[in-house]
């Protein structure tokens, strides 16, 4: 279950995903499969081919890519998430959500 967000935020994420931009979109999470783990950065991109390549880049695999929606999507937790958030200049996510 997503929360944290607003709508606006998520249709911006989807508006960037569908133009084929790599698009970020972070929010707190609860998923009893990962313990302790608070929130999740959803990757998305409706350019396929751009965002394995993007997986690749960050050494990801892109095998993990959801499409049980419209958008696909990589799940990012954890330390990965922390990682990519600080390499994309992403430090509004980081505050906002308290990681590294």
């Amino acid at each position: 279950m997503a929360f944290g967000i607003s709508r606006h935020e998520l249709n911006e994420w989807k508006s960037k995903c569908s133009q084929g931009k790599i698009a970020f979109l972070t929010h707190y999470w609860v998923e009893p499969r990962f313990p302790g783990v608070k929130t999740i950065t959803k990757v998305g991109c409706c350019d396929l081919e751009r965002l394995k390549e993007w997986c690749l880049t960050n050494g990801l695999n892109p095998a993990y890519i959801h499409f049980r929606e419209e958008y696909p999507h990589y799940d990012l937790i954890g330390n990965k998430q922390i990682e990519i958030l600080k390499k994309e200049h992403l430090t509004d996510h980081l505050l906002r959500f308290k990681l590294g």
